[in-house]
């Protein structure tokens, strides 16, 4: 397993991979290691059945070429060159790449071709202090069980000369079957993708499959990038929630279906509701079902799912499980509330974040739930992430559990959700991610998302920028806190 030693020409200027230069199975004993320990007092705890002993991490037989979703900023260079690459470590700075050891082989060529392509065709780079110039970013998907690839173009504006023809140039290079879609975005804003998608070739979206299972991608879908990990992960939260013919399943943040229909097809007659309040991913969803023969077993509504549940109960409709997949900051005290007044016999919740997961752990358990088994499962060689497979089920002699309002406060929060303060946005970066945020940078990133009136001064050259991973960490703290929608970006 993983034991070659890796190296990378860019690997100490791009960051990325954090760590490439440790040999795999010591990555995937730390990985481990971190989760055993933080969830210890759970693991030797004899009233529930997550052990130490059978905490087991899943990685992969060879860590390379996992990724099957890859992203370029692009930026102009002397006499109209479009560049291309990553960004260096905590800056703006593109660092060139033609060929990255975690990405699918077929992905990086892909968006340097756009790059080469449009600098032959005077198409000009996006400049990001200015806000001028044409394209902003580059991002491709390639299928894991087909030969079929997505490019989305980011532009700043819809006017798109040469489009149709840089599409096809690009199309004819590339080693897959490749759809292409102009996404538009005029915000200044870190977000990568706009609201607005207009396809310049081929059918605007691409297919996969995941444990036999057909899904449509699109340009703003939600699809891990890591899809052959991302089958263990499914298989694992599927067979440990002991799913079976009639029972009734809620998939909360299904976005485009993707585990609610990998049970329903392994779990011949299980019913699933998925929710998502983003109607084109509902869509998705939909469409999902009906190709792969399963519209009878699944049904996809188009709603916030933690209204959902409370309306759900109140109506006295039950569900056997409740399976969650929430963004790194965990799900919120509004949601656990609903799920626990919605009271159902087990809880599959996968994680991103162990951090966040574990605190959820804690106020479930509180409300009347066990921690039945564990499991890490690895999504991101060469960096320090790992996904989680928390699997908890309601007390069996609880029969007289009542459930109760769990609040921001109970969450260690602060009470005033709706109108976060600056200290509290600062806190909850240190909590969940690890690290200090200067109120500084909690303004350069409100005035850039538009969320405060006064001037955006981010752009004072006297003043610090925000670096990238810290922007990340505050936007995610927006997003916990109700102050913007879900980024396009990946959790």
């Amino acid at each position: 397993m993983g034991f070659r030693t890796l190296t990378c020409p860019i690997a100490k200027e791009c960051g990325g991979c954090e760590w490439l230069a440790v040999p795999y199975p010591i990555q995937l004993r730390r990985k481990r290691e971190a989760v055993e320990e933080l969830f210890r007092d759970y693991l030797e705890d004899a009233r529930h059945g997550a052990t130490v002993d059978e905490l087991r991490i899943y990685g992969m037989d060879d860590p390379v070429a996992f990724r099957h979703k890859a992203a370029t900023p692009f930026a102009p260079g002397k006499r109209g060159f479009v560049r291309s690459g990553f960004y260096a470590r905590g800056t703006h700075r593109i660092v060139p790449c033609s060929a990255c050891l975690t990405e699918d082989p077929r992905c990086r060529p892909i968006l340097n071709a756009v790059a080469r392509i449009s600098s032959e065709l005077g198409i000009r780079a996006y400049d990001e202090d200015k806000g001028t110039g044409l394209l902003r970013h580059g991002v491709v998907r390639t299928g894991w069980k087909s030969n079929e690839g997505l490019l989305t173009l980011v532009t700043n504006g819809d006017s798109f000369p040469h489009a149709k023809e840089l599409a096809k140039a690009v199309a004819q290079k590339a080693k897959v079957r490749l759809s292409v879609v102009q996404n538009v975005n005029q915000r200044r804003t870190n977000a990568i993708l706009g609201f607005k998608n207009k396809t310049l070739l081929g059918s605007g979206v691409m297919h996969d499959r995941l444990l036999d299972v057909e899904f449509t991608v699109g340009p703003t879908s939600f699809y891990q990038t890591n899809p052959e990990q991302t089958e263990v992960l499914y298989s694992l939260a599927i067979a440990q929630s002991r799913l079976d013919a009639g029972m009734r399943v809620l998939d909360a943040y299904c976005g485009i279906g993707t585990i609610g229909l990998c049970a329903a097809h392994q779990v011949e007659g299980l019913e699933v509701v998925g929710v998502e309040r983003v109607e084109g991913a509902v869509a998705d969803a939909r469409r999902n079902a009906k190709a792969n023969g399963l519209e009878q077993q699944a049904r996809f509504v188009c709603a916030d799912a933690t209204s959902y549940m409370i309306d759900a109960a109140r109506a006295g409709r039950k569900f056997d499980g409740v399976i969650l997949d929430p963004p790194r900051a965990g799900s919120t005290s509004e949601f656990l509330s609903a799920l626990c007044t919605l009271a159902p016999e087990r809880v599959v919740y996968v994680s991103c974040n162990p951090q966040t997961q574990r605190r959820d752990v804690d106020l479930l358990v509180r409300q009347g739930y066990e921690l039945d088994a564990l499991a890490v499962v690895d999504l991101f060689p060469q960096t320090k992430h790992a996904e989680t497979v928390a699997v908890l089920s309601r007390k069996s002699a609880s029969k007289s559990f009542i459930p109760v309002s769990i609040s921001p406060k109970d969450m260690g929060l602060s009470e005033e959700k709706e109108q976060p303060t600056y200290a509290n946005i600062c806190d909850y970066v240190q909590k969940t991610h690890g690290m200090k945020v200067s109120s500084l940078y909690v303004a350069q990133m409100k005035a850039e998302c538009g969320l405060e009136t006064q001037a955006d001064r981010s752009g004072d050259k006297k003043q610090p920028k925000c670096p990238p991973e810290k922007r990340e960490a505050i936007l995610d703290a927006f997003r916990h806190f109700g102050l913007m929608g879900e980024d396009e970006t990946e959790k």
